[in-house]
């Protein structure tokens, strides 16, 4: 067994806090609908449910209701 400071660092990825216009851009691109959610993700390098959850905040807002 290693000793604790010669086990392999492993890459931590630091939080990232978007911008409002990089969600927006990422959100008008979903409601476009001619790619998956999946490609954009990989695009804008984010996760899929993040991508649903801006969409969920934008027409929640729209409509003036809290998001769900």
């Amino acid at each position: 067994m290693l000793p604790a400071n010669k086990w392999p660092k492993t890459a931590k990825r630091t939080q990232r806090n978007p911008s409002r216009a990089f969600k927006a851009k990422v959100t008008v691109a979903a409601l476009r609908g001619d790619r998956t959610l999946a490609e954009l993700a990989e695009q804008f390098d984010v996760h899929p449910n993040q991508i649903q959850n801006w969409q969920k905040q934008l027409f929640a807002k729209a409509l003036g209701s809290p998001p769900m």
